[in-house]
């Protein structure tokens, strides 16, 4: 059972002990679990309620409460562990995995691998994901290790994809302002709609040639399939993107992945700042259209801002 460590601070001094650890980045959904499932919060080794005031220099301890159960089957499928701690996770997931098993991938999702990872270690969990990508999206995806880590990686995390796009865009920044909402004829699909939910993604077009470009896109808002639907709302679809009319001649799906993931890890903050070159099929599309790939293109995601390109912080 892992536990959790705080020293008041001079600042803190009287305030109450809920009070203390929500400004120290506990949700009150942790509080709650820790007070009624958990064993409950100590001040140097003495029980302390929530509603009590804590003093400088008290050292504030908790364990978590134990993770719920979960239907999730531990499986060996293949992805790549590019970073973990007692608190986040970093993984690289390849194109064509499911990350949740669904109605129609009830298993050998990347849920059943990470059970299965954790398995292997002789640790026991669930699968928390902070963002998610469609099956056929590569790249790298965040995870918490805890409920108490969760809603600071979810809100700390900066995430810039690339994608291949059709059409030879001008180089430099843009951006796309645009509400999405269900399209009438898809189940899955969506569209630009003037009642749909704010969505903007801004974009960076790194190079063009071969009648397509290569932009990197940050999105401000999670919408789902948004950089693929603003994309092609602008009339640059992804290339191998059918469902929103990209052709599929370079590639048999949509040419997006997650190259870049920034976030700040608790309970100090840390920063941290990963990059993930495309898988073989997004290169290999790449170098046909004479496009940046490899090590020119390492080196530029590692300049790429996680800001709003050509201005200031987000």
């Amino acid at each position: 059972m892992q536990s959790l460590v705080f020293v008041v601070p001079p600042q803190a001094e009287g305030r109450r002990l809920g009070v203390f650890l929500r400004q120290a980045g506990v949700s009150a959904s942790c509080i709650k679990a820790v007070k009624h499932q958990g064993r409950g919060f100590f001040a140097d080794d003495a029980p302390l309620h929530t509603d009590q005031p804590v003093h400088a220099g008290q050292t504030i301890r908790f364990d978590l409460p134990p993770e719920p159960s979960t239907s999730v089957t531990p499986q060996p499928v293949p992805f790549t562990l590019v970073y973990e701690s007692d608190f986040a996770a970093v993984v690289d997931k390849p194109a064509g995995l499911a990350v949740h098993p669904t109605l129609n991938h009830t298993d050998g999702t990347l849920a059943n691998g990470w059970l299965y990872h954790l398995q292997r270690s002789g640790r026991t969990g669930v699968f928390r994901p902070t963002n998610r990508l469609d099956k056929n999206t590569s790249g790298l995806m965040l995870l918490a290790q805890n409920a108490y880590a969760a809603p600071g990686l979810a809100d700390s995390a900066r995430k810039c994809y690339l994608a291949l796009v059709q059409g030879e865009l001008p180089p430099g920044p843009g951006s796309i302002d645009a509400p999405l909402g269900r399209r009438g004829d898809s189940i899955i699909g969506r569209c630009v709609r003037a009642d749909g939910k704010p969505s903007r993604t801004d974009y960076l077009v790194l190079a063009a040639g071969g009648g397509h470009s290569l932009v990197a896109c940050l999105p401000r808002t999670g919408r789902t399939h948004q950089i693929r639907v603003h994309m092609a709302y602008i009339g640059h679809p992804l290339a191998g993107d059918s469902l929103y009319g990209g052709a599929e001649t370079l590639l048999h799906r949509h040419a997006l992945h997650c190259a870049v993931l920034a976030f700040a890890e608790p309970p100090f903050g840390t920063p941290h700042r990963f990059e993930s070159l495309p898988p073989t099929d997004f290169t290999v599309a790449c170098r046909t259209c004479g496009l940046p790939c490899g090590e020119a293109l390492q080196e530029t995601l590692r300049a790429l801002p996680l800001t709003d390109p050509g201005a200031g912080e987000a």
